[in-house]
């Protein structure tokens, strides 16, 4: 499968998420699951096909990592959605996965069959999209703020309020698993479990800030808006961590990370 076809691929998911998240402002739900799987299977027979065509994970380049991010974020919606009939979240998390395919379109990249040594590993492949996952839900709990605080009118209930802090508890828990996983493969790859790598010092950042709003929100139940602020600084956060770390003149030359750039 060469990465010429993404477009046809991608083109299709995003007709079946758009009409998945009309559906749902028109209160069809049978209408919005069946669109949105229906993108998201055509999404993911992408990334499957890519993963035989390269006879390796396609979580190599930043691009390789935006097509997982691509189809985890309506898949994050879906649940929201699910779980809390939210009729918006379906538009914003489209959107979001949109705006990361036409990057991907932009900026097509050469995709190598080959992986250096550090990365043929078994943790690899677990590590990277539980990461993309977490990444994934804690985005969709900073959609969640920016609508709190930009969109809706009027003081945010318990009930949304809730809603972004049960997302940051799941997004934490695989942010957690992903940075074990990361951990076990450090140890198998360089001897040693972490060793304050650039990357890694932004991971713990990121980290320990989205665990510093948890036990702020435990603590402070009504200053919500301090949180919900707080929740896009953690986001900022993930996003250094995810590639911003990449540029920076402390990573080059020494990050065991900086083959992720795209």
């Amino acid at each position: 499968m060469s990465w010429n076809y993404f477009i046809l691929f991608a083109a299709v998911a995003t007709i079946g998420w758009i009409t998945g998240a009309i559906a749902a402002w028109k209160g069809n739900r049978r209408t919005t699951y069946i669109s949105t799987l229906a993108g998201l299977a055509v999404f993911f027979s992408y990334i499957l096909t890519m993963w035989i065509t390269l006879e390796r994970p396609p979580l190599r380049t930043m691009g390789e990592t935006r097509l997982w991010y691509s189809f985890f974020l309506p898949f994050a919606g879906l649940m929201i959605y699910s779980r809390w009939h939210y009729k918006w979240i379906l538009s914003f998390s489209t959107l979001l996965a949109v705006i990361f395919i036409v990057i991907n379109i932009l900026r097509p990249e050469i995709h190598s069959k080959t992986l250096m040594p550090a990365l043929q590993s078994p943790w690899f492949a677990p590590h990277v999209i539980v990461y993309m996952f977490a990444y994934a839900l804690l985005g969709a709990a900073t959609v969640m703020a920016v609508y709190l605080l930009f969109f809706k009118k009027g003081s945010p209930t318990v009930h949304e309020m809730e809603i972004s802090d049960n997302l940051v508890y799941v997004g934490l828990s695989f942010l957690t698993i992903g940075m074990l996983f990361g951990a076990l493969w450090a140890k198998e790859a360089w001897g040693h479990y972490w060793a304050w790598d650039p990357k890694e010092t932004w991971a713990a950042a990121t980290w320990l800030g989205y665990l510093a709003y948890i036990h702020y929100r435990l603590n402070n139940r009504k200053n919500v808006r301090i949180a919900l602020w707080g929740l896009i600084g953690c986001f900022l956060l993930l996003q250094m961590c995810w590639w911003g770390v990449n540029y920076l003149p402390a990573a080059q030359g020494v990050s065991i990370h900086t083959y992720n750039v795209g």
